[in-house]
């Protein structure tokens, strides 16, 4: 059988069994037992695709997957980020917008600690919705910057899914951590400027009040007491790896042990908040890993079939600049991000898309940083972004799904823009990885 009808059998088996609600990982992995055992000799295939499994979840650098998972949950679950956005808004005074940016800047401080977008933004939401709302801020101006500041936590480290993705894509882990970091505080900046432009037109959106006077003194002391020890995290996860002291692996650990003597230090180290916190670990990482286990043998099935040479084959004769290949990539992330989650996209694209990217000899670095970039626009893509549901089950109770919508579209935009200048300007993700080198 031809290579395209091959692939054409197995995409539409997903879709019947992704539509008629088989979880996803259950999915991949029927999906690849009546693969291997029609194409790799019936018994003996699937004595390899057990092998397979067993290969792709012993690998020494997942480890920082629960770790990160877990420095998420614990932060969350302790109850500090309440505090830490209080400080962060004693400093930006009158400027527009200014609790929408306190959500950027809160998302990106939150992105240092955790990886989850849909955590991120249902702490966000939970925290600063009712204050915005009482402010007399539009929906515009509340529902989106929190979904796109949550939506950091999968662009800066630590970053779940980016080591998921370097993992597929077989590159250093730790050279991906900092390379994804250039991008997310991209990200960053322009949801603060889009912000602050849009507010001071449309005023408003954001309605100016007069914030209560902290005295200096008082705004120094909160920010060494909530906001300066989150450096040494942040050192721990990143900096030890840019300095070349530890793996990213080393350095999960050592940021998870920092989160918990953190959280120690502020008495809020209950034993309800570590077992909660290692409970919710381990239900996000098996999920995670059981989707994980079917990308080797799927990428096995597909080198085998001919389906990856023959669609490196028809991308290579394409009439087009390498650069625009790159580009129809992005677009084909994006309309499956509209439908699916970033786990099955990716699962399904890297095995693709990987070898055409070795082939046209562009750095996996960098296309891995504009690739979790799409999977970052993934989860607030309508209509069915899960960090849409998130936030709409956090709003209030007059916010329906199409002002959920409406208010992710113009931060798609903004993302857009990131990956365009990603893509025009290399540097942005692949500065810091050169130092490492150096």
């Amino acid at each position: 059988m031809i290579w395209w009808a091959i692939l054409l059998i197995i995409f539409s088996a997903l879709i019947v069994l992704l539509a008629a609600g088989v979880p996803v990982g259950f999915a991949f992995l029927a999906i690849n037992i009546v693969c291997v055992y029609i194409m790799w000799n019936g018994l003996a295939g699937l004595n390899q695709l057990m092998l397979s499994i067993y290969g792709s979840v012993t690998i020494f650098s997942l480890l920082p997957v629960p770790l990160f998972v877990l420095m998420g949950e614990i932060i969350f679950l302790s109850g500090l980020a309440k505090k830490q956005l209080e400080t962060i808004d004693a400093w930006l005074g009158r400027l527009p917008g200014r609790l929408s940016l306190v959500a950027v800047a809160g998302g990106t401080l939150f992105a240092t600690l955790t990886g989850s977008a849909m955590g991120g933004c249902a702490m966000l939401g939970s925290t600063l919705l009712p204050e915005m709302e009482s402010r007399g801020y539009k929906k515009s101006m509340t529902l989106g910057p929190i979904m796109a500041a949550g939506g950091l936590a999968i662009m800066i480290p630590p970053s779940a899914l980016g080591v998921l993705l370097a993992a597929l894509g077989n590159f250093s882990v730790g050279h991906f951590l900092v390379a994804i970091t250039g991008p997310g505080i991209l990200m960053a900046i322009l949801y603060a400027v889009y912000i602050i432009v849009r507010c001071s037109l449309q005023p408003n959106l954001a309605p100016l009040y007069a914030p209560s006077r902290i005295p200096l003194s008082e705004k120094i002391r909160n920010t060494v007491i909530y906001i300066v020890p989150l450096a040494g995290i942040i050192f721990l996860v990143i900096g030890l790896v840019i300095l070349g002291a530890a793996t990213a692996t080393e350095s999960a650990a050592a940021g998870a042990v920092g989160c918990y003597v953190l959280v120690a230090a502020y008495g809020k180290l209950t034993w309800r908040v570590v077992k909660e916190s290692f409970q919710a670990t381990l239900r996000v990482t098996v999920m995670m890993f059981m989707i994980l286990t079917g990308s080797t043998a799927f990428g096995q099935i597909m080198a085998f079939s001919g389906a990856s040479s023959g669609l490196i084959q028809v991308v290579s004769g394409l009439d087009l600049p390498p650069i625009m290949i790159v580009f129809v990539m992005q677009m084909i992330l994006f309309v499956m991000g509209c439908f699916m989650e970033p786990l099955s996209i990716m699962m399904l694209t890297v095995p693709i898309f990987y070898p055409i990217i070795h082939n046209l000899g562009y750095s996996p670095l960098w296309f891995g940083a504009i690739m979790l970039l799409n999977m970052e626009m993934a989860t607030i893509s309508p209509p069915f972004g899960l960090v849409l549901y998130v936030m709409k089950a956090v709003a209030s109770t007059n916010t329906t799904m199409t002002d959920v919508y409406k208010s992710s579209l113009p931060f798609l935009a903004l993302d857009w823009v990131a990956i365009v200048l990603i893509m025009v300007y290399p540097p942005f993700a692949l500065f810091l990885p050169g130092l490492m080198s150096n």
